[in-house]
């Protein structure tokens, strides 16, 4: 099991920027992918991309296209999400979630929940 601590959400408005970081711990290795998927009020959670050792990053969601990148930074066991021209329909609620490699998002373990609120 992966313990995953989620950090860095605010409020931004429209345009901005912001940098999510998850932090895991426990059964880490270089199997295990790591992805961030988000919850808006009234809609189903989404995913949006994830990354692993062996892989790299992966887009599910084509409009954070261009403007999401994600990033392991493998010293700190964290995985970065950098959010740049952000939008009003950015705004949910952000979680990471970490699962093996191969094993798909049925049953991952989730970190909690940060609110990433975009203003107009």
């Amino acid at each position: 099991e992966v313990q995953l601590q989620a950090s860095g959400g605010g409020l931004v408005q429209a345009g901005g920027s912001l940098r999510l970081s998850c932090a895991a711990s426990g059964s880490t290795d270089d199997d295990y992918v790591i992805g961030w998927f988000r919850q808006a009020p009234t809609r189903a959670r989404e995913g949006l991309l994830c990354i692993s050792s062996s892989e790299g990053s992966t887009y599910y969601l084509d409009s954070v296209k261009g403007r999401f990148t994600i990033s392991k930074v493998n010293a700190k066991n964290t995985v970065d999400l950098q959010m740049n021209s952000l939008r009003p329909e950015d705004t949910a609620v952000y979680y990471c979630a970490a699962t093996t490699r191969g094993s798909g998002w049925n049953h991952p373990d989730w970190g909690q929940g940060t609110q990433v609120t975009v203003s107009s």
